[in-house]
């Protein structure tokens, strides 16, 4: 894209500095198609929204400060043509009276400046990961992982996103409208964005009951969320799953499951069917430390490691299963060597590129050699559930010390100020838009309905299997399931 995109500044500035009448220059080609079959119109705009990022320092300094905001939405989008096409719709009619004015000649030094700035964006940055790798049976990975301006960008978005998504929950529930369990993600959106980051949507992760995150990183909506929650019918399960039953066969998502640790045979179920049907692509089947002296595990690791599945053990752990501390409940508490024979390493799970870097290199060994364990060290900021207020068996000393050294949105938003990616008022501008979108997902939820009172008897056998539901005296009440 960004190669593209200099391209385009290259043959504007060229446009620019030539003897080109005003006409010509805004003039567009809509039957005239590009190698890949976006027309012409849509460079333009894309032109357009880059020059007047610059625009404004050479001919009207007075609109700096819009286009300025201009360029961060295109940016807090993630950089996109979309984005671009959106930033351009704001400000088209601002160009197109400067063109009308005889101002495209300043349009040449602007494109130049462009044209090396857009270069940047989505060239590789090397930076180094400050907690290094544990291993047990493999080599670690390189410490030096590659990202970009715009995967810092959007991993700053997306977890913000996630924030304030789980903390609206969290009022949600105080406030009745979430009824039963619910399990807050929030100090954890590293691990479930940083794994994003490295899988495609032939991989398939299948988790435990804290999943909301988890859902929208598999491409689900906030909506979705809210919805499912609330049990209504806009939610991801059809409001008839709650918090703890997240899912999106779509997206490769599996849940969501209330049982501690039987999500991890699945996993490797789905793993076989990966590896069955030929399939490029693993299975992360994840569970927290609470889960991890479960005998299912062990069951699960064992015909994994036979069959040499191409799955991924994930244990979130974030210290505390329940009220219990890990140092309590486990002889051994390097979670990363459970496997014995399965090769394993500990990870920061605070640090998104941390976790890309990791799930990256267990990913390709999975697919050549079989499972591998993962051990996530994060940290979690509310209690086990909305019933815990997670600060009779930690301090609230332990729970600030952790925000304030180790908060995963932080590390994104220092890395993306140290690195001159963004400024410190175009971050305001993404929290702001994060805002506005957690805001309005939530509203539109709690408009949506509760599902019909036939779906009651829907989803239990699979469809025309004939089976009927009785009533407590198994004479008078009788349903066919459909």
């Amino acid at each position: 894209m960004a190669k593209r995109m200099q391209g385009i500044m290259e043959s504007i500035q060229t446009l620019c500095s030539g003897d080109h009448g005003n006409e010509g220059f805004m003039q567009d080609d809509e039957d005239e198609e590009e190698e890949n079959g976006v027309g012409r119109l849509t460079s333009w705009a894309e032109l357009l929204g880059f020059g007047l990022a610059v625009f404004s320092e050479a001919i009207a300094p007075q609109l700096q400060c819009f286009c300025d905001r201009t360029l961060g939405f295109a940016v807090g989008q993630g950089g996109s043509r979309e984005a671009w096409i959106k930033a351009v719709a704001m400000a088209m009619s601002l160009v197109r009276k400067a063109v009308k004015k005889g101002w495209v000649g300043a349009l040449a030094p602007a494109a130049r400046v462009m044209s090396q700035a857009l270069s940047t964006a989505s060239e590789p940055i090397t930076l180094d990961i400050p907690v290094p790798f544990k291993a047990h049976k493999v080599e670690t990975p390189s410490v030096t992982v590659e990202t970009s301006a715009q995967e810092l960008t959007n991993f700053f978005k997306t977890m913000f996103i996630m924030r304030r998504m789980e903390i609206a929950a969290d009022s949600l529930y105080k406030s009745k409208f979430i009824r039963g369990f619910c399990h807050l993600y929030d100090g954890q959106e590293a691990v479930c964005v940083g794994m994003e980051a490295a899988l495609n949507d032939k991989d398939c992760i299948i988790t435990a009951y804290r999943d909301h995150c988890t859902h929208l990183g598999r491409g689900g909506s906030v909506l979705e969320v809210f919805a499912e929650l609330m049990g209504r019918k806009d939610g991801c399960s059809l409001g008839k799953g709650g918090s703890m039953h997240m899912y999106n066969k779509k997206g490769g998502f599996y849940g969501g499951n209330g049982i501690v640790g039987a999500q991890t045979p699945l996993g490797a179920g789905l793993a076989f069917a990966q590896k069955y049907l030929k399939v490029e692509g693993v299975t992360l089947a994840m569970y927290g430390d609470g889960a991890a002296n479960q005998g299912q595990l062990f069951e699960a690791m064992n015909i994994s490691a036979l069959w040499n599945l191409p799955v991924i053990y994930v244990c979130e752990n974030n210290h505390y299963g329940m009220g219990t501390a890990e140092w309590r409940s486990a002889k051994s508490p390097e979670y990363y060597k459970r496997g014995d024979y399965i090769p394993g390493l500990k990870v920061d799970g605070m640090d998104c590129l941390a976790v890309k870097q990791a799930v990256k290199y267990a990913k390709e060994y999975a697919l050549q050699n079989g499972p591998m364990v993962l051990e996530m060290d994060t940290y979690r900021y509310h209690g086990h559930s909305m019933s815990d207020p997670g600060s009779t068996y930690r301090t609230r000393d332990e729970i600030s010390g952790v925000r304030q050294e180790r908060d995963p949105i932080e590390r994104i938003r220092k890395l993306l100020l140290s690195n001159n990616i963004a400024t410190v008022a175009e971050l305001k501008t993404m929290e702001k838009e994060a805002k506005k979108e957690v805001e309005d997902a939530l509203s539109k939820a709690k408009e949506s309905p509760s599902p019909d009172s036939d779906e009651l008897f829907t989803h239990v056998y699979r469809k025309g299997y004939g089976a009927k539901a009785y009533g407590a005296d198994r004479k008078e009440v009788v349903v066919k399931l459909p």
